[in-house]
């Protein structure tokens, strides 16, 4: 049920989770800073499971600092799925750094698209600057076939509206975290996050969850307002989808 009428709702009480594709987890064990061990991924498939969550997107960084290899995520995501045995149906992604390493695996394609087509790349940059080169970087994914999906726009502290503006006209999408809706990122976050739902920005959400505690307490708190709860809703039941 769809609870946004007189009271502000919890993001759990709002039924967000029922039925929904969570398109930004790290729930792939031991991979990157989010959950580290098996045991503690699959109590965190029960609990999206419990919450009636259709698909959980595992995007596992790709980057300097975390250099993954795409079949060493496959082989890993192939032993997660053998140890679970819940309803929650699970897909393998990445979240790619654009940085140098990047770069070279988008020269390679060796890469690891989101989407049921295969044809999407999710991307972020530093919080604090963009990359050098970034226009050319976006550039140059779309030249090689993939759109790309700007992971939490909300919290990168360098983009204003200008920035949101002038990557949604080149054809970026958007993927937001919804715990940013009730501050999980800190007040500058959550007002971007309001900013960019009111303007049709988002396209897609995500928990992007690295550990189950802080998830259950973020979904158990209340926007601010019941219109917040509404458009976040909106975008779970009209788009979330690429």
């Amino acid at each position: 049920m769809w609870l946004f009428k007189d009271k502000v709702a919890s993001l759990e009480e709002s039924g967000m989770l029922a039925g929904m594709t969570d398109w930004h987890s790290h729930v792939l064990p031991g991979v990157d800073d989010g959950i580290q061990t098996l045991e503690d991924s699959l109590e965190t498939l029960r609990h999206f499971d419990d919450k009636g969550l259709d698909t959980l997107w595992l995007t596992p960084h790709i980057m300097e600092d975390y250099p993954n290899t795409t079949q060493g995520l496959k082989t890993r995501f192939e032993e997660l799925k053998k140890a679970w045995n819940g309803n929650l149906k699970l897909r393998l992604a990445s979240e790619n750094m654009l940085d140098p390493l990047f770069e070279e695996r988008l020269a390679a394609r060796d890469l690891l698209p989101i989407g049921d087509n295969e044809d999407h790349l999710l991307v972020e940059t530093s919080y604090f600057s963009a990359p050098l080169g970034f226009d050319k970087m976006i550039d140059s994914i779309m030249s090689a076939g993939y759109y790309p999906v700007l992971a939490h726009p909300e919290r990168y502290k360098y983009m204003d509206e200008a920035d949101y503006k002038k990557l949604r006209e080149k054809g970026v999408k958007m993927q937001l975290n919804y715990v940013s809706l009730v501050g999980g990122y800190g007040e500058t976050a959550k007002k971007k996050s309001i900013w960019l739902l009111k303007n049709g920005y988002i396209d897609i959400i995500g928990s992007d969850v690295h550990r189950l505690k802080s998830n259950q307490s973020l979904i158990g708190q209340k926007p601010s307002k019941s219109d917040h709860v509404k458009m976040l809703l909106d975008v779970v039941k009209e788009k979330n989808k690429i």
